[in-house]
Protein backbone atom coordinates (compact mmCIF):
# COMPACT_ATOMS: atom_id res chain seq x y z
CA UNK A 1 0.00 0.00 0.00
CA UNK A 2 1.59 3.20 -1.35
CA UNK A 3 0.68 6.12 1.78
CA UNK A 4 1.40 9.05 -0.46
CA UNK A 5 2.06 12.19 2.01
CA UNK A 6 5.15 10.14 3.89
CA UNK A 7 6.73 8.50 1.15
CA UNK A 8 9.61 11.16 0.76
CA UNK A 9 10.02 10.63 4.54
CA UNK A 10 13.49 8.85 5.45
CA UNK A 11 14.10 6.36 8.03
CA UNK A 12 13.26 8.14 11.77
CA UNK A 13 16.94 7.99 12.95
CA UNK A 14 15.89 9.10 16.23
CA UNK A 15 13.90 6.08 16.86
CA UNK A 16 16.79 3.72 16.44
CA UNK A 17 18.48 5.41 19.24
CA UNK A 18 15.63 5.25 21.14
CA UNK A 19 14.26 1.64 21.02
CA UNK A 20 17.70 1.19 21.74
CA UNK A 21 17.50 2.89 25.01
CA UNK A 22 14.58 1.23 26.03
CA UNK A 23 15.67 -1.95 25.55
CA UNK A 24 18.74 -1.43 27.88
CA UNK A 25 16.94 0.30 30.37
CA UNK A 26 14.36 -2.66 29.76
CA UNK A 27 17.62 -5.09 30.56
CA UNK A 28 18.31 -2.64 34.39
CA UNK A 29 21.22 -0.51 32.79
CA UNK A 30 21.08 3.01 33.75
CA UNK A 31 20.89 4.80 30.61
CA UNK A 32 21.72 8.72 31.09
CA UNK A 33 19.43 10.05 28.66
CA UNK A 34 20.66 13.56 26.74
CA UNK A 35 18.78 12.43 23.69
CA UNK A 36 15.46 14.21 23.32
CA UNK A 37 15.07 17.90 23.84
CA UNK A 38 11.91 17.07 26.40
CA UNK A 39 12.17 19.27 29.27
CA UNK A 40 12.38 18.31 32.54
CA UNK A 41 11.80 21.61 34.54
CA UNK A 42 8.49 21.44 36.26
CA UNK A 43 5.66 24.09 34.62
CA UNK A 44 5.91 27.34 37.08
CA UNK A 45 3.25 26.37 39.99
CA UNK A 46 1.02 29.43 39.27
CA UNK A 47 0.08 27.80 35.98
CA UNK A 48 -0.51 24.79 37.14
CA UNK A 49 -2.85 25.68 40.01
CA UNK A 50 -4.63 27.94 37.50
CA UNK A 51 -5.17 24.78 35.48
CA UNK A 52 -6.63 23.28 37.92
CA UNK A 53 -8.84 25.66 38.82
CA UNK A 54 -10.02 26.39 35.17
CA UNK A 55 -10.75 22.42 34.91
CA UNK A 56 -13.18 22.87 37.78
CA UNK A 57 -15.52 24.98 36.14
CA UNK A 58 -17.57 23.51 33.08
CA UNK A 59 -17.55 25.75 31.05
CA UNK A 60 -14.09 25.73 30.00
CA UNK A 61 -15.08 21.58 28.64
CA UNK A 62 -17.08 22.94 25.49
CA UNK A 63 -15.09 23.76 21.94
CA UNK A 64 -12.96 26.64 22.15
CA UNK A 65 -11.38 29.48 19.48
CA UNK A 66 -8.99 27.95 17.07
CA UNK A 67 -7.44 31.10 16.68
CA UNK A 68 -6.87 31.38 20.64
CA UNK A 69 -8.75 32.92 23.22
CA UNK A 70 -9.53 36.90 23.32
CA UNK A 71 -7.00 37.44 26.17
CA UNK A 72 -4.33 34.93 25.24
CA UNK A 73 -4.05 36.98 21.80
CA UNK A 74 -3.63 39.67 24.45
CA UNK A 75 -1.10 39.00 26.60
CA UNK A 76 1.65 37.34 23.45
CA UNK A 77 0.74 40.65 21.94
CA UNK A 78 1.76 42.20 25.44
CA UNK A 79 4.95 40.12 26.10
CA UNK A 80 6.05 41.33 22.55
CA UNK A 81 5.57 45.12 23.68
CA UNK A 82 7.44 44.40 26.96
CA UNK A 83 9.91 41.92 25.52
CA UNK A 84 11.26 43.56 22.11
CA UNK A 85 8.79 46.86 22.04
CA UNK A 86 6.44 45.61 19.35
CA UNK A 87 3.17 46.41 18.70
CA UNK A 88 0.51 43.36 17.63
CA UNK A 89 -2.89 43.46 17.01
CA UNK A 90 -3.96 40.74 18.97
CA UNK A 91 -7.19 40.82 16.33
CA UNK A 92 -4.78 40.06 13.07
CA UNK A 93 -1.67 39.78 13.85
CA UNK A 94 -2.00 36.94 16.53
CA UNK A 95 -3.22 33.22 16.61
CA UNK A 96 -2.67 30.74 19.10
CA UNK A 97 -1.70 26.85 17.31
CA UNK A 98 -1.45 23.84 19.07
CA UNK A 99 2.55 24.34 19.68
CA UNK A 100 4.56 25.44 16.67
CA UNK A 101 5.00 21.97 15.24
CA UNK A 102 1.27 22.53 14.78
CA UNK A 103 1.58 25.83 13.41
CA UNK A 104 4.28 25.47 11.19
CA UNK A 105 2.97 22.40 9.49
CA UNK A 106 -0.23 24.14 8.92
CA UNK A 107 1.08 27.43 7.90
CA UNK A 108 3.37 25.43 5.13
CA UNK A 109 -0.29 24.31 3.63
CA UNK A 110 -1.50 27.70 3.23
CA UNK A 111 2.11 29.14 1.61
CA UNK A 112 3.09 26.05 -0.23
CA UNK A 113 1.76 23.99 -3.24
CA UNK A 114 3.62 21.21 -4.93
CA UNK A 115 5.84 22.56 -6.89
CA UNK A 116 7.17 25.70 -4.88
CA UNK A 117 10.91 26.20 -3.84
CA UNK A 118 11.42 26.93 -0.21
CA UNK A 119 14.97 27.79 1.57
CA UNK A 120 15.67 25.91 4.64
CA UNK A 121 18.83 25.64 7.13
CA UNK A 122 20.82 22.34 7.13
CA UNK A 123 21.00 21.06 9.69
CA UNK A 124 18.02 21.96 11.38
CA UNK A 125 14.70 21.01 13.56
CA UNK A 126 13.25 18.03 11.55
CA UNK A 127 9.71 19.72 11.17
CA UNK A 128 11.27 22.81 9.60
CA UNK A 129 12.03 20.58 6.28
CA UNK A 130 9.35 18.11 6.53
CA UNK A 131 6.45 20.60 7.04
CA UNK A 132 7.45 22.12 3.37
CA UNK A 133 7.58 18.12 2.03
CA UNK A 134 4.23 17.84 3.36
CA UNK A 135 2.84 20.70 1.74
CA UNK A 136 4.38 19.53 -1.48
CA UNK A 137 7.60 21.87 -1.77
CA UNK A 138 10.84 21.17 -3.00
CA UNK A 139 13.18 22.18 -0.25
CA UNK A 140 16.43 23.99 -1.30
CA UNK A 141 18.88 23.32 1.82
CA UNK A 142 21.22 26.20 3.25
CA UNK A 143 24.58 25.22 5.23
CA UNK A 144 24.25 26.16 8.70
CA UNK A 145 26.99 25.97 11.13
CA UNK A 146 28.09 27.74 14.29
CA UNK A 147 30.90 29.80 12.31
CA UNK A 148 29.15 30.35 8.62
CA UNK A 149 27.97 33.65 7.09
CA UNK A 150 24.49 32.33 6.87
CA UNK A 151 22.92 35.16 4.99
CA UNK A 152 25.69 34.73 2.22
CA UNK A 153 24.68 31.28 2.15
CA UNK A 154 21.28 31.87 2.19
CA UNK A 155 21.66 34.36 -1.06
CA UNK A 156 24.03 31.65 -2.81
CA UNK A 157 20.95 29.06 -2.16
CA UNK A 158 18.44 31.38 -3.47
CA UNK A 159 20.86 32.14 -6.85
CA UNK A 160 21.07 28.77 -7.61
CA UNK A 161 17.49 27.96 -6.76
CA UNK A 162 15.28 26.68 -9.59
CA UNK A 163 12.14 27.89 -9.68
CA UNK A 164 13.05 31.40 -7.35
CA UNK A 165 11.95 30.21 -3.48
CA UNK A 166 9.06 31.90 -2.44
CA UNK A 167 9.81 31.34 1.28
CA UNK A 168 12.89 31.19 3.40
CA UNK A 169 12.44 29.16 6.67
CA UNK A 170 14.97 29.92 10.13
CA UNK A 171 15.05 29.56 13.56
CA UNK A 172 17.42 31.33 15.89
CA UNK A 173 19.14 30.53 18.32
CA UNK A 174 19.15 27.45 16.39
CA UNK A 175 18.53 23.80 17.04
CA UNK A 176 20.79 21.62 16.58
CA UNK A 177 23.90 24.30 16.23
CA UNK A 178 23.09 26.42 18.70
CA UNK A 179 24.18 29.34 16.79
CA UNK A 180 22.85 32.83 17.20
CA UNK A 181 22.49 35.92 15.28
CA UNK A 182 22.54 39.58 16.08
CA UNK A 183 19.08 42.17 14.84
CA UNK A 184 21.31 43.51 11.85
CA UNK A 185 21.31 39.44 10.35
CA UNK A 186 17.42 39.94 10.32
CA UNK A 187 17.91 43.26 9.06
CA UNK A 188 19.09 42.22 5.88
CA UNK A 189 16.96 39.51 5.77
CA UNK A 190 13.49 41.52 5.39
CA UNK A 191 15.62 43.91 3.10
CA UNK A 192 16.60 40.64 0.87
CA UNK A 193 12.73 39.22 1.28
CA UNK A 194 11.57 42.76 0.20
CA UNK A 195 13.58 43.14 -2.62
CA UNK A 196 12.34 39.56 -3.86
CA UNK A 197 9.41 39.28 -3.09
CA UNK A 198 9.62 36.16 -1.09
CA UNK A 199 8.36 35.22 2.88
CA UNK A 200 10.27 35.16 5.67
CA UNK A 201 8.77 32.24 8.48
CA UNK A 202 10.93 32.41 11.53
CA UNK A 203 10.87 30.07 14.76
CA UNK A 204 11.62 31.59 17.87
CA UNK A 205 11.34 28.36 19.91
CA UNK A 206 14.77 29.39 22.48
CA UNK A 207 13.48 33.59 22.52
CA UNK A 208 15.14 33.00 26.50
CA UNK A 209 17.68 30.56 26.03
CA UNK A 210 20.93 32.91 25.64
CA UNK A 211 23.56 32.91 27.86
CA UNK A 212 25.22 36.00 27.11
CA UNK A 213 22.04 38.46 26.37
CA UNK A 214 18.76 39.20 28.62
CA UNK A 215 16.88 37.81 25.09
CA UNK A 216 17.47 36.48 21.50
CA UNK A 217 16.52 39.39 18.93
CA UNK A 218 12.55 39.42 17.18
CA UNK A 219 12.43 39.38 13.75
CA UNK A 220 9.43 41.47 14.43
CA UNK A 221 11.75 44.11 15.56
CA UNK A 222 12.81 45.02 12.20
CA UNK A 223 10.67 48.01 10.72
CA UNK A 224 8.76 46.49 7.75
CA UNK A 225 9.08 42.79 9.46
CA UNK A 226 5.31 42.35 9.34
CA UNK A 227 5.26 43.48 5.56
CA UNK A 228 6.74 39.71 5.23
CA UNK A 229 6.52 37.65 7.47
CA UNK A 230 5.66 35.98 10.75
CA UNK A 231 7.46 34.45 13.56
CA UNK A 232 6.43 31.47 15.95
CA UNK A 233 6.63 32.00 19.68
CA UNK A 234 6.21 28.88 22.13
CA UNK A 235 5.54 28.21 25.53
CA UNK A 236 7.42 25.33 25.24
CA UNK A 237 10.71 26.20 26.74
CA UNK A 238 10.59 29.71 27.92
CA UNK A 239 8.09 28.40 30.81
CA UNK A 240 9.39 24.60 30.56
CA UNK A 241 5.14 23.76 29.28
CA UNK A 242 6.29 20.84 26.18
CA UNK A 243 3.19 18.76 26.83
CA UNK A 244 0.62 21.86 27.23
CA UNK A 245 1.20 22.38 23.46
CA UNK A 246 0.65 26.23 23.37
CA UNK A 247 2.28 28.28 20.58
CA UNK A 248 1.75 31.68 18.72
CA UNK A 249 2.13 32.87 15.30
CA UNK A 250 2.45 36.48 15.45
CA UNK A 251 3.28 38.89 12.43
CA UNK A 252 1.83 39.85 8.61
CA UNK A 253 -1.89 40.15 9.01
CA UNK A 254 -2.45 38.66 5.54
CA UNK A 255 -0.50 35.21 6.50
CA UNK A 256 -2.07 35.41 10.03
CA UNK A 257 -5.28 35.42 8.68
CA UNK A 258 -4.40 32.70 6.15
CA UNK A 259 -3.79 30.13 8.88
CA UNK A 260 -7.01 31.01 11.05
CA UNK A 261 -8.85 30.23 8.19
CA UNK A 262 -7.19 26.97 7.48
CA UNK A 263 -7.18 26.55 11.47
CA UNK A 264 -11.03 27.02 11.34
CA UNK A 265 -11.69 23.97 9.22
CA UNK A 266 -8.91 21.94 11.16
CA UNK A 267 -9.51 22.47 14.85
CA UNK A 268 -11.08 23.91 17.72
CA UNK A 269 -7.70 24.84 19.23
CA UNK A 270 -6.08 23.97 22.44
CA UNK A 271 -8.07 22.82 25.60
CA UNK A 272 -9.56 26.05 27.18
CA UNK A 273 -8.06 25.90 30.25
CA UNK A 274 -4.50 25.23 29.14
CA UNK A 275 -5.05 29.06 27.32
CA UNK A 276 -5.96 30.03 30.23
CA UNK A 277 -3.43 28.60 32.28
CA UNK A 278 -0.71 30.31 29.59
CA UNK A 279 -2.21 33.93 30.19
CA UNK A 280 -0.87 33.06 33.72
CA UNK A 281 2.29 32.25 32.41
CA UNK A 282 3.16 35.24 29.88
CA UNK A 283 1.54 37.55 32.36
CA UNK A 284 2.77 36.89 35.89
CA UNK A 285 5.36 34.57 34.73
CA UNK A 286 8.06 37.39 34.15
CA UNK A 287 10.85 36.07 36.07
CA UNK A 288 10.52 31.97 35.37
CA UNK A 289 12.24 32.43 32.23
CA UNK A 290 15.39 33.88 33.36
CA UNK A 291 15.58 31.04 36.19
CA UNK A 292 15.19 28.78 33.49
CA UNK A 293 18.12 29.67 31.36
CA UNK A 294 20.18 29.68 34.55
CA UNK A 295 19.23 26.19 35.13
CA UNK A 296 20.39 25.41 31.44
CA UNK A 297 23.39 27.50 32.27
CA UNK A 298 24.79 25.33 35.12
CA UNK A 299 23.96 22.27 32.71
CA UNK A 300 25.99 23.43 30.12
CA UNK A 301 29.22 24.31 32.03
CA UNK A 302 28.77 20.91 33.54
CA UNK A 303 28.75 19.20 30.14
CA UNK A 304 31.76 21.37 28.36
CA UNK A 305 33.76 21.22 31.44
CA UNK A 306 33.58 17.69 31.64
CA UNK A 307 34.24 17.10 27.23
CA UNK A 308 36.95 19.38 27.82
CA UNK A 309 38.74 17.32 30.75
CA UNK A 310 38.50 14.14 28.99
CA UNK A 311 40.00 16.14 25.05
CA UNK A 312 36.71 16.30 23.67
CA UNK A 313 36.85 19.66 21.81
CA UNK A 314 33.60 21.58 21.04
CA UNK A 315 32.53 25.10 20.55
CA UNK A 316 30.48 25.98 24.24
CA UNK A 317 26.85 26.33 23.14
CA UNK A 318 25.81 30.44 23.47
CA UNK A 319 22.29 29.76 23.60
CA UNK A 320 19.26 26.69 23.62
CA UNK A 321 19.14 23.87 26.09
CA UNK A 322 21.64 21.81 24.07
CA UNK A 323 25.41 21.05 22.85
CA UNK A 324 26.40 20.20 19.13
CA UNK A 325 29.12 18.33 19.05
CA UNK A 326 31.62 17.29 16.48
CA UNK A 327 32.18 13.45 16.54
CA UNK A 328 36.03 13.18 18.39
CA UNK A 329 38.08 12.10 14.85
CA UNK A 330 38.66 8.24 15.92
CA UNK A 331 35.20 7.43 15.39
CA UNK A 332 34.11 10.16 12.48
CA UNK A 333 33.89 7.67 9.99
CA UNK A 334 31.41 5.88 11.92
CA UNK A 335 28.87 8.38 11.39
CA UNK A 336 26.56 9.89 13.79
CA UNK A 337 24.01 6.75 14.18
CA UNK A 338 26.67 4.54 15.00
CA UNK A 339 28.29 6.81 17.02
CA UNK A 340 24.75 7.60 18.40
CA UNK A 341 24.93 3.48 19.16
CA UNK A 342 28.19 2.99 20.35
CA UNK A 343 27.79 5.57 23.44
CA UNK A 344 25.05 3.95 24.33
CA UNK A 345 26.42 0.21 24.43
CA UNK A 346 29.81 1.54 26.07
CA UNK A 347 28.40 4.66 27.99
CA UNK A 348 24.64 4.36 28.59
CA UNK A 349 24.76 7.57 27.26
CA UNK A 350 21.68 8.22 24.82
CA UNK A 351 22.31 11.20 22.53
CA UNK A 352 21.19 12.50 19.23
CA UNK A 353 22.80 11.50 15.82
CA UNK A 354 23.41 14.60 14.00
CA UNK A 355 21.72 13.24 10.65
CA UNK A 356 18.81 13.04 12.25
CA UNK A 357 18.32 16.92 11.49
CA UNK A 358 19.89 16.55 8.01
CA UNK A 359 22.78 14.88 5.95
CA UNK A 360 24.78 17.64 6.82
CA UNK A 361 24.53 17.33 10.32
CA UNK A 362 26.53 13.77 10.26
CA UNK A 363 29.62 14.66 11.59
CA UNK A 364 28.42 16.07 15.17
CA UNK A 365 25.75 14.55 17.78
CA UNK A 366 23.37 16.82 19.79
CA UNK A 367 23.16 16.53 23.44
CA UNK A 368 19.74 17.48 25.26
CA UNK A 369 20.46 19.45 28.95
CA UNK A 370 17.62 17.25 30.16
CA UNK A 371 18.91 15.73 33.29
CA UNK A 372 20.50 17.20 36.34
CA UNK A 373 24.00 18.18 36.86
CA UNK A 374 25.51 15.24 38.70
CA UNK A 375 23.86 12.75 36.09
CA UNK A 376 25.81 15.27 33.48
CA UNK A 377 29.04 14.25 35.51
CA UNK A 378 27.86 11.15 35.69
CA UNK A 379 27.13 10.59 31.82
CA UNK A 380 30.98 12.19 30.90
CA UNK A 381 32.62 9.48 32.88
CA UNK A 382 30.80 6.96 31.25
CA UNK A 383 31.97 8.19 27.76
CA UNK A 384 35.41 9.12 29.10
CA UNK A 385 35.78 5.45 29.93
CA UNK A 386 34.20 4.41 26.62
CA UNK A 387 36.70 7.05 24.48
CA UNK A 388 39.65 5.86 26.75
CA UNK A 389 38.59 2.10 25.90
CA UNK A 390 38.26 2.49 21.86
CA UNK A 391 41.97 4.61 22.34
CA UNK A 392 43.59 1.93 23.89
Amino acid sequence: MEFRRISRFPPYVFSIVNDMKIAARRAGEDVIDLGMGNPDIPTPEAVVEKLKEAVDNPRNHRYSASRGIPKLRAAICDLYERSWNVHLDPDTEAIATIGAKEGLSHLAWVLCGPGDSVLVPEPTYPIHTYAMILAGANVTSVPLSMGSDFFEDLVEAYERAQPKPRLVLCSFPHNPTTAVVDLAFFEQLVDFAKKRDIVIVHDLAYADLVFEEERAPSLMQVPGAKDVGVEFFSLSKSYSMPGWRLAFCVGNAEIVGALTKLKSYLDYGVFQPIQIAGIIALNECTEVPKQIREVYRARRDALCDGLERIGWDMIRPPATMFAWAPIPEPHREKGSLEFAKYLLQEANVAVSPGVGFGPGGDDHVRFALVENEQRIRQAVRGMRKALETDAG
